[in-house]
């Protein structure tokens, strides 16, 4: 996205010698910060810039602010509900799913609140533009729930390919009042990324637990892409109701629960010949 071009401001090193300070990795996995090469009494700039990969949950967007606005940990989740961010009602001040992903500059002015702001800022322009996109009736969207979906979507695809079959999926078992039975909605509320939740494991009472209740979780589970918002309006035409990623670069979708079986004790059995090659 486009930002006013960032306000510099130098620094000069005071302690003797050498130091390199070549371009590293954010503490949060993924949160690339750009870190300049600082030689003794040269002027150099500061960190200018933050990435928010596609897929991130919010709590790790916080920890990147942080991290990026060198302010101590927990101080952007500290100071979200005094916030006031552009979201819509249905989100009660939770942000989860409007922190767009892309590259945000920072300036010597930046604070949590204007980082936050520009990503939901920017999640609204492209839920704007996506119904055109997608070729759907915007007036027949709703864009929380849109953007729910979508969230699932981005959490469940193994790529941009398959995100219309899954956004399908979704849709064609809340037509049906069915469960959604989805491990990322369970993997969200338990902080974890694993795609591997069994039923008998799920969390019994709680609204993410789509395993026992019926309908979307209450949030969105991650920050989408505009692809999967797209896929989530308008999802590829398709009678499935499940789908298991065999193994990588091979989900399989269908109608048929007896099929869908076959498909996860494939899955089952590739997993253990994964195990056994793995053991010494």
């Amino acid at each position: 996205m486009q930002t006013k071009t960032p306000q510099r401001r130098s620094i000069r090193l005071t302690r003797r010698g050498r130091i390199a300070l070549v371009a590293t990795t954010a503490a949060v996995i993924g949160s690339v910060v750009a870190l300049p090469v600082v030689l003794s009494g040269e002027q150099v700039e500061e960190p200018t810039s933050l990435t928010i990969p596609v897929g991130w949950r919010a709590e790790q967007v916080y920890t990147a602010v942080d991290k990026v606005l060198a302010l101590r940990n927990g101080t952007t989740k500290k100071e979200l509900p005094a916030m006031k961010l552009p979201l819509p009602a249905e989100a009660k001040g939770n942000p989860e799913g409007y922190l767009f992903p892309a590259t945000y500059q920072t300036t010597e002015d930046s604070t949590p609140r204007s980082l936050l702001s520009q990503m939901v800022d920017a999640a609204n322009k492209e839920l704007r533009a996506v119904p055109l996109a997608a070729g759907a009736n915007s007036a027949q969207q709703n864009g929380y729930r849109t953007v729910t979906i979508a969230s699932i979507v981005q959490a469940e695809s193994g790529g941009t390919a398959d995100m219309g079959k899954v956004a399908r999926v979704i849709h064609n078992r809340m037509q049906q009042e069915m469960p959604l039975q989805l491990d990322s909605t369970i993997d969200y509320v338990r902080g974890r990324n694993t795609g591997q939740t069994e039923n008998h494991n799920a969390p019994l009472d709680n609204p993410y637990n789509t395993y026992a209740r019926p309908g979307l979780p209450p949030t969105p589970i991650s920050s989408p892409s505009k692809e999967a918002m797209r896929a989530a309006i308008a999802p590829t035409p398709g009678d499935w109701l499940y789908f298991v990623t065999v193994k990588s670069g091979d989900t399989r979708f269908t109608a048929e629960y007896q099929e869908h079986q076959r498909n996860v004790a494939e899955l089952k059995e590739n997993r253990q010949r994964s195990a056994a090659s793995a053991s010494p």
